[in-house]
């Protein structure tokens, strides 16, 4: 068994996946993001999982998923916006060096867009993307080891700041 070197958190547009491919590439491991296994998986996208299954299903997928990556990937972590929102998984992730990725709405609005690929962001999405916030922030702040800030920042700033996290929580 081997687990992540650290686990990024967060909602969409946090920039999980380019910090953690930043990470990843800085200290020469594997970078691994539990969306691609699930659309691995399935052999489809998140989007049309959401649309011809449900989220449900979808959820279902994430937190077998991410039980599988914290069991067998050493290297970079990041999952899924919504995986946290799951007592197994919050339950998984203990023990676990764990990063949240914090975004304001104005710059998860600028990087996700219009949310074409993003199924819970169908329609209004400042108003959808502000709930999930409101509604996610509070879960991840309890999950998470430490939090990084990524509003304003280049993802090479952000992964600076996330090594040194990251060196505070191996020696924490």
């Amino acid at each position: 068994m081997s687990a992540p070197q650290v686990v990024l958190i967060g909602p969409m547009g946090a920039g999980k996946s380019t910090v953690g491919r930043l990470l990843a590439q800085r200290w020469a491991v594997a970078f691994r993001d539990t969306d691609d296994d699930v659309e691995r998986a399935e052999g489809r996208p998140v989007s049309e999982i959401f649309v011809d299954s449900g989220e449900q299903h979808f959820r279902a997928l994430e937190r077998e998923a991410v039980a599988h990556a914290l069991g067998e990937h050493a290297g970079v972590l990041a999952v899924g916006g919504g995986a946290v929102m799951a007592p197994e998984t919050r339950s998984l992730l203990a023990g676990h060096r764990v990063v949240f990725l914090r975004v304001g709405l104005a710059d998860a609005a600028a990087r996700v867009g219009l949310g074409a690929s993003r199924p819970l962001l169908l329609g209004n999405v400042r108003g959808t993307l502000k709930a999930l916030l409101d509604e996610r922030a509070p879960v991840y702040q309890a999950v998470a080891g430490a939090m990084v800030d990524t509003d304003g920042r280049t993802p090479d700033d952000v992964a600076d700041e996330v090594e040194v996290v990251v060196a505070g929580l191996r020696d924490g």
